[in-house]
């Protein structure tokens, strides 16, 4: 099972980009949906997080009252909404998904991945 996360893009700083994940084979209300990102050379970077049903979200430090992480469990589909963006945030963003209730926020909990989408800001 693999994941589709799109909408990455160049933007500029300031601006706002709203990524999406879909996730064709899941039974998607059953599973918690985090975003990572990734710079180049380095380990992926637990973003943002949502439990099953919507209770349960949260958030990285560095993205606190930027982005925001939602989901349509009628559309199988998670959002991460970005806001204020900065060029640190340039990366490649993934979505994933792990069952059972714990709120991980480390790479190894996730079972199943989407491919990244890249997002680039510029200054």
């Amino acid at each position: 099972v693999q994941l589709q996360a799109s909408g990455g893009g160049l933007v500029q700083a300031g601006s706002s980009l709203d990524l999406s994940c879909k996730t064709p084979g899941l039974t998607f209300k059953d599973y918690i949906i985090a975003w990572f990102r990734q710079y180049p050379g380095e380990d992926r970077e637990f973003v943002g997080l949502i439990d099953q049903d919507s209770a349960n979200i949260r958030y990285s430090d560095s993205v606190k009252g930027r982005f925001v992480v939602t989901r349509s469990n009628d559309k199988r589909t998670a959002y991460l909404q970005m806001n204020s963006l900065k060029p640190e945030d340039t990366a490649v963003y993934y979505c994933a998904a792990k069952t059972s209730s714990y709120l991980a926020t480390r790479v190894v909990y996730y079972d199943y991945w989407g491919q990244g989408t890249l997002v680039t800001v510029s200054s």
